[in-house]
């Protein structure tokens, strides 16, 4: 991300800051990979360390499923029973050590409770519902189509317009960015970059809650959900400056990049981690060479597995495709257009699809969770 502010802030870091009553705010340096790479610092009206732990951690580790088969599978996401709460709709399907692939269906907004992912790095995509993200660094409004990326250890709320709401979320043990190659030498989005900085929403309305009481708030570390509270809103910072913090970005706003043949996936990228990537696909103009096949060819998946989550559209390589569904297709075994897709494809000229791809550098396992919604024969559908 590129430099922001918001509120109040000293001239110059590390040095006195007063509030109107004389006493000293509380700077917080918001750092990532220690102090080597992007940060941000805030300012409180309280010291951000005077929570105390209520209770023992409980276990949110997925259930993995090792049944050590290679083979393409598919899930029907929208099969998710929505739940009232945040944090307990949120369902891990597929998972690997370097990331984890959520849906969640929640009804209602965190109102009695904050929650901080000291994990992972957070990709939400909005599918259906819109509402506010609420945190230290301002709120943030979101809809459908939004990618809403908050980073590690990011304390926030979720605030929802109404109660269907639909949610694809990446978890990643490693920063998430936007790729190396659509930057210049000072971060800048180049002009060959399908989106740009205009196109990325930042917090806003920054709201000090000034407040003492009991806040109750749940840390995930480690695969574990610590209760805690704190003695100070988590919310009381007069201002901030730096490079991290929560933003939005919208699928609707991703620019296409088109050819005379066929593009590979890597024109589709929108996030880079150092152990995966995420790719959107939109509506665009096919292919124009006069005997180009739109659709895209057999692949041989070697070093990736390839996830994508079909959210509206006609999918004109595959076949009985739900909004909601998720294909996997892990690497060893190829993967291409269904049967029949090919020869229909040529002559069209655009598509209409939404989708958002995820493609891990090692192999995910389903959770027992995702067993539940899987379609068992969808490794049949390549077979005439």
């Amino acid at each position: 991300m590129h430099y922001y502010q918001l509120g109040k802030i000293p001239q110059k870091r590390h040095t006195q800051f007063r509030k109107p009553d004389g006493t000293l705010y509380h700077e917080q340096l918001f750092s990532t990979e220690g102090f080597s790479d992007t940060y941000s610092t805030l300012y409180h009206a309280n010291a951000p360390t005077q929570i105390v732990q209520v209770g023992d951690p409980v276990s949110v580790a997925p259930k993995t499923i090792h049944d050590k088969q290679l083979k393409h599978r598919s899930l029907s996401g929208f099969k998710i029973k929505p739940e009232a709460d945040y944090l307990k709709s949120r369902k891990a399907v597929l998972v690997n050590k370097d990331c984890k692939i959520i849906l969640a269906a929640p009804t209602e907004s965190m109102t009695d409770y904050f929650y901080k992912n000291a994990d992972a790095d957070e990709v939400i995509f909005i599918h259906e519902g819109s509402g506010t993200l609420k945190s230290m660094y301002g709120n943030l409004k979101f809809e459908y189509g939004d990618y809403v990326v908050i980073p590690r250890g990011t304390i926030y709320q979720m605030e929802f317009d109404g109660s269907d709401n639909r949610l694809f979320i990446v978890e990643s043990n490693t920063p998430i960015v936007t790729p190396k190659r659509y930057r210049n030498t000072f971060g800048q989005l180049m002009e060959h970059s399908p989106f740009c900085e205009r196109d990325i929403r930042k917090p806003e309305a920054l709201e000090t809650h000034d407040e003492k009481g009991r806040f109750k708030f749940f840390i995930k570390k480690q695969d574990n959900l610590y209760p805690y509270e704190y003695q100070n809103h988590p919310f009381d910072v007069v201002g901030w400056d730096g490079y991290v913090y929560p933003y939005a970005f919208s699928i609707h706003n991703f620019e296409p990049i088109t050819g005379r043949v066929h593009q590979p996936p890597p024109v589709h990228q929108t996030f880079a981690t150092r152990t995966f990537v995420i790719c959107s696909f939109v509506p665009r103009l096919y292919d124009y060479h006069p005997q180009a096949i739109p659709a895209p060819y057999n692949h041989s998946n070697i070093d990736s597995d390839e996830v994508l989550y079909y959210v509206d559209g006609d999918f004109m390589s595959r076949k009985h495709v739900e909004r909601g569904m998720i294909t996997l297709h892990p690497g060893g075994i190829p993967h291409g257009p269904h049967p029949g897709t090919v020869e229909k494809s040529i002559g069209k000229k655009e598509t209409k699809e939404l989708a958002v791809m995820v493609d891990t550098f090692s192999p995910l396992l389903m959770t027992e969770y995702a067993a539940g919604i899987e379609d068992e024969d969808y490794y049949k559908s390549w077979l005439e």
